[in-house]
């Protein structure tokens, strides 16, 4: 039997978590919260509301992985000068050299999925996966904007 292509997505996307967590695990950082830390990287000052939307997790869940993140002294919150009420999240110092060993632990786990491969295969493959991806968020943004008019 022949898996469709949504499985086979989601099955690796899955097997790549496992494979990233039990290689962070004695970091005490998890695949999530590295994804977070990677946003944060990305979008320095972004608000606790739209990086939940980003990452697809509650703003309750995100703000209690924020406090703990905080905590390790890995992120912390500014006061927005644009709005009172609300909080932008900034990475750390502390936190470039853990992202440094993260990046680093998920290349190794590419290299070990992609072993095998070919550069012009590992090439071709992401080139697909990214067709992929844009061909579901184009849908995902018109979905929600006809919802909102």
């Amino acid at each position: 039997m022949s898996e469709t292509i949504g499985f086979l997505l989601n099955d690796t996307a899955r097997m790549f978590r496992r494979a990233y967590n039990a290689r962070t695990r004695d970091s005490g950082i998890t695949a999530l919260q590295s994804r977070v830390l990677s946003y944060l990287a990305r979008y320095p000052g972004i608000r606790q509301g739209p990086l939940a939307e980003l990452i697809e997790v509650e703003p309750i869940t995100l703000s209690r992985m924020i406090d703990r993140l905080e905590e390790s002294s890995l992120v912390e919150r500014r006061a927005d000068p644009t709005d009172r009420r609300a909080w932008q999240l900034h990475l750390t110092a502390s936190a470039e050299p853990l992202l440094d060993t993260l990046r680093e632990t998920a290349r190794d786990v590419v290299a070990e999925a992609t072993e095998g491969l070919s550069d012009a295969e590992r090439d071709e493959l992401t080139r697909l996966v990214e067709r992929v991806r844009a061909n579901l968020s184009r849908r995902i943004c018109q979905k929600d904007q006809k919802e909102t008019a």
